[in-house]
């Protein structure tokens, strides 16, 4: 029996196309070529449809969409959208424990030796929650959404350049029910994008040491922790605090069912999950 080629799996990759049509088997090559032939056209075809779509209906991509969904959604929970930029200092990564000896010190794009593009919103939310809770003595609940850049291997699942929403609370959980807070925000959240199948699950980190993440098809969109951490007094934070931060781009790629998470990035190659080499 024969299967597709290498090169035709991966064109058909490119297209969206099943697992089921990936594994076919054919008696002979011709047969299979002619397949492949018919695949490709069809999938062209719905690619094409799906583009035009976006751009005469939709006005959004699916990635945009999550997060417009997560944040229309902590708007209602009383959370405010927060900017913070996004090169980041050395002693910021370093009260984050990310220095030479933390394996993510070698994924960091760094501008010069004492600054760099941030890996992750948390170091700057650290900072701004810290100062609105000292200037407004009540708690505080924030969120922000951004690119952040690591240089991540270049598998299905990983991007040098992702985005990532992150909301934390502080000072608003009675000490002892942080985790329990977590998980109701957790839950609220999936429920805001209409995801019913997910698991919460404990997972090491190189940062916080666990972390409460969300899996959706054994993919984590999410991962969520809280205070008081041993990271809190590198910030002068001494209140109870819980936070998660989502990737937006997993988050759309395991809610479409999707095998690479570059087709809902920020890309040139791709729009919407679909290849522009159509």
């Amino acid at each position: 029996m024969e299967h597709f080629t290498v090169t035709q799996i991966e064109r058909l990759k490119q297209l969206n196309c099943d697992n089921d049509i990936l594994e076919l088997e054919f008696s002979d090559n011709e047969d299979r070529n002619i397949k492949f032939r018919e695949i490709e056209i069809s999938s062209v075809k719905k690619g094409k449809e799906n583009i035009k779509n976006l751009l005469n209906n939709k006005h959004i991509t699916i990635s945009d969409e999550v997060g417009n969904k997560l944040s229309k959604w902590l708007m209602t929970k009383d959370y405010t959208k927060v900017l913070t930029p996004t090169i980041i200092s050395k002693d910021q990564l370093k009260a984050m424990t990310i220095d030479e000896e933390n394996h993510l010190f070698s994924q960091v794009f760094w501008i010069d030796k004492n600054k760099c593009l941030r890996p992750m919103l948390a170091p700057n939310l650290y900072v701004v929650m810290r100062e609105l809770r000292r200037i407004t003595k009540e708690p505080v609940k924030i969120f922000e959404i951004g690119s952040c850049f690591r240089k991540e291997s270049q598998g299905a699942k990983h991007m040098n350049e992702f985005t990532m929403l992150n909301m934390v609370e502080i000072a608003s959980v009675e000490d002892g029910k942080q985790l329990d807070t977590l998980k109701a925000l957790a839950h609220g959240a999936m429920e805001a994008l209409g995801v019913k199948n997910y698991e919460l699950v404990v997972e090491k980190s190189a940062v916080y040491g666990s972390t409460i993440d969300i899996e959706i098809n054994g993919i984590e969109v999410a991962s969520g922790s809280y205070g008081p951490h041993d990271l809190d007094a590198n910030w002068d934070v001494f209140d109870t605090w819980v936070g998660i931060g989502f990737g937006i781009e997993r988050l759309a790629m395991a809610m479409e069912g999707s095998a690479t998470i570059k087709k809902y990035g920020r890309s040139i190659n791709f729009i919407d999950g679909e290849t522009m080499k159509l």
